[in-house]
This record gives C-alpha cells, sequence and structure tokens, in this order.
C-alpha cells in the first residue's frame, strides 16, 4: 500500500477514487474510459499544482519518504546490475551504513560510493539508518584511493542524516575521519561527482561531497544541521522546524542559487518516490553528461578547480 505524507492528501484521494474506478469497470465490463481519463488529467494536474509549491519542509519531508530509492537502488539501476560491492576499511570494520564497490555504465567503470539507509525496519537499523562510523568513511577514503590508482572516476550518492553520534564514533575519531577525507578528495586525480538524492545533513554529506561536481536531485535537502535540530538549539523545541528550514535555506533551488551547487537533476511528477525508473534514467543520464565534460579537463586542472571552488564559498564584498 502506498504511502502519502500529509500535504499529498488530495493525490492519495483521487489515486484511490481511479483504483475504485478501474476496478468498477473491469468487474462489470462497463464502458468508462472518459471517466477514467478524467480522473487521470485531474491527477496530473493536482501533482503539478501541489509539487510546484512544496514549502522548504515539505522538499525535507520529501526528500525522507520511506518509499524514495536509496543508493543502491540507484547504483543497480544505472549499472544494470553490473556491480561489485567491496568490503570494509581494512582497521576496524565493514560498515553497513556505507557502501561502495566498481560498476560500469555504458561499460565505462566508475567507483560508486554513498550512505544506504535501509528499506524496511530491520534493515535500517542494520544499516544504523545511513549514519556512517569512523570506519565508514575510512572505506569510503580507501575506495577513492583504489579508484586513483586504476584511474576510474567516482560518483557519491549522499543520502545521511549525519554521520554517527554515538561516544564510539566519536572515540574512534568520527571528526577527524571525515576532516581527511575532505582533505584527500580536494587532491583526488580522477573526476569526482556528487548527488545528493535524500538528505545531505552536516560533515555526514560533506565527507564523501567534495566533488567537481555537486547535484541535487529536486527534492532533497543539504545543509549544516537538519531543521528539527535547529529548531532545538534556536527555540529549545521541535515545534519551529518549519521556520527553521525556511530559515536554513536548504533546498536545491537555494544551494544552486548561493552557487554552492553546480546543478539540480530533475526529478519524476511527484517525487522520485513515485516513479523510480524515471529518477534512475535522470540520474544516469546526468552521470554521463557531467563525466563526458570532466574527462577532458587534465588532472592537474580538475583538482586546482575542485579546492578554487570550494575556496571561494562564502567570499563576498561588501558595498560603500
Amino acid at each position: 500500500m502506498a504511502v502519502y505524507l500529509e500535504f499529498e492528501k488530495p493525490i492519495q484521494e483521487l489515486q484511490e477514487q481511479l483504483e475504485n474506478l478501474k476496478q468498477v469497470k473491469e468487474k462489470s465490463k462497463l464502458k468508462s474510459e472518459d471517466s477514467i481519463k478524467e480522473l487521470e488529467q485531474r491527477l496530473i494536474e493536482t501533482k503539478k499544482e501541489i509539487y510546484a509549491n512544496l514549502s522548504p519542509w515539505q522538499k525535507v519531508q520529501v526528500s525522507r519518504h520511506p518509499e524514495r530509492p536509496y543508493t543502491l537502488a540507484y547504483i543497480n539501476a544505472v549499472t544494470g546490475g553490473d556491480f561489485i560491492e567491496l568490503h570494509g576499511d581494512r582497521g576496524v570494520r565493514d560498515d553497513k551504513a556505507m557502501v561502495g564497490g566498481f560498476g560500469s555504465i555504458d561499460g565505462k567503470t566508475y567507483m560508486f560510493v554513498g550512505q544506504q539507509k535501509g528499506i524496511n525496519t530491520k534493515m535500517r537499523q542494520y544499516r544504523n539508518f545511513g549514519m556512517a562510523n569512523p570506519e565508514g568513511y575510512r572505506k569510503a577514503l580507501r575506495l577513492f584511493r583504489l579508484a586513483e590508482k586504476f584511474n576510474k572516476p567516482i560518483i557519491c550518492f549522499i543520502d545521511t542524516p549525519g554521520a554517527f553520534p554515538g561516544l564510539e564514533a566519536e572515540e574512534r575519531g568520527q571528526g577527524e575521519a571525515i576532516a581527511r577525507n575532505i582533505y584527500e578528495m580536494f587532491n583526488l586525480k580522477v573526476p569526482v561527482i556528487a548527488i545528493i538524492i535524500g538528505e545531505g545533513a552536516s560533515g555526514g554529506a560533506l565527507g564523501i561531497g567534495v566533488a567537481d561536481k555537486v547535484l541535487m536531485m529536486e527534492y532533497t535537502w543539504y545543509s549544516v544541521i537538519s531543521p528539527e535540530s535547529c529548531s532545538s538549539i534556536l527555540w529549545r523545541s521541535w515545534d519551529y522546524k518549519e521556520q527553521a528550514a525556511d530559515a536554513l535555506k536548504l533546498t536545491a533551488d537555494n544551494m544552486l542559487s548561493n552557487g554552492l551547487i553546480d546543478g539540480i537533476i530533475k526529478e519524476p511528477l511527484g517525487g522520485a518516490h513515485s516513479n523510480h525508473v524515471e529518477a534512475f534514467e535522470n540520474v544516469k543520464a546526468e552521470i554521463i553528461k557531467q563525466y563526458d565534460s570532466l574527462k577532458r579537463l587534465k588532472p592537474d586542472v580538475r583538482t586546482n578547480n575542485r579546492i578554487e571552488k570550494y575556496s571561494s564559498m562564502g567570499v563576498y564584498v561588501e558595498g560603500e
């Protein structure tokens, strides 16, 4: 049974009416094509109207939709199943919240790395809800270096509520692991493309997010802190999360207008959760497009551009 968000109730009602009408037609063999077509058109128009006017908080909700595809779904789709997962950081253990390995798109091999949340309650616990420990970021760095060794471009799928904040993670050097990744990613000689497919929170996202091209899917968010956490710090309550989401300017449109990302990947009407296949196709096409532009540059030019890009963020000039 499909899951609908609060603001999607009009869509749910029309969808249920449409399904009921189709069932009646099938059972009674009545001619009701015109009624079905009319409902289908109303459904499309309702989706367009709702999704054209989403607030920042509603976009955050869409990014967390339980039926939204996660990293492994994107990897398996864009590679056609031609993916070999690699495990372990060669130090502590294999962090299940961070996945990665080699896969190919149209005959070209890439290194894929990303956070995996899990598709049900049991798997979410197994994947630690996409919150990686230090060994997850160290595994990612090991895979980045492996890709560089074999001259393979890197694709990072970002979808995390943040790095795991547990005591054990801090004891094993969570901050150092993320900082090390950021430093090392600046100097990678191969093309790096990062795509935010869901939540992009704090250092948990930035730990695999330093790239030549950073792209966001249409209904995702990218910020130093989640709206709930921001609300709890400023107002001592989660009740102001909608105001926080608006103030943080965390949507794809905000990030693009502020020059913090390089592009937005269009989602299917109704969000990626409503049409996985179209979402996968859009992401695959964007990966191919971005890689084609990056591969023409020499490695030292790419690294210099990457460093300059991040160094210039937040720089501004005051007028008289």
